[in-house]
């Protein structure tokens, strides 16, 4: 079995169990944590095409196009505030793992999402 980019939902799950059906355009994710995973394995796997998709048309840059150089490890699930399947809006923190340059690395970021059209998409990070 290969354990989906995201560590997998729950712990552990298949890449074809978690996100590959979202990258895929399948099914969208159900919660804020959920597609914020998603778009952690839309990083670790190159699917550009989900990244765009995903983002809020308010907030997407016009180029939504992958670093060739930046390796994706791991993710990490600090914490979710809301972003629940009846939710509008949520946020969730976290801590993604990369290689760049031959350097460890790890970005930390607290974003927000809200839906649109019934579906939840990343709006940017969260304002402080």
């Amino acid at each position: 079995m290969n354990v989906c980019p995201c560590g997998g939902l729950p712990a552990g799950a298949s890449l074809s169990s978690c996100c590959g059906p979202a990258l895929a355009n399948e099914t969208w994710p159900e919660t804020a944590e959920a597609l914020m995973r998603s778009r952690f394995t839309a990083f670790a796997t190159g699917a550009e095409d989900h990244l765009f998709r995903t983002w809020h048309p308010l907030t997407r840059p016009a180029d939504v196009s992958i670093d060739p150089d930046t390796r994706w490890t791991g993710l990490r699930v600090d914490s979710t505030v809301a972003g629940g399947p009846e939710d509008e809006h949520g946020i969730v923190e976290f801590t993604a793992a990369h290689v760049s340059g031959g350097r460890a690395l790890e970005l930390h970021e607290v974003s927000e999402f809200t839906r649109r059209a019934k579906r939840w998409m990343y709006v940017g990070p969260a304002a402080e």
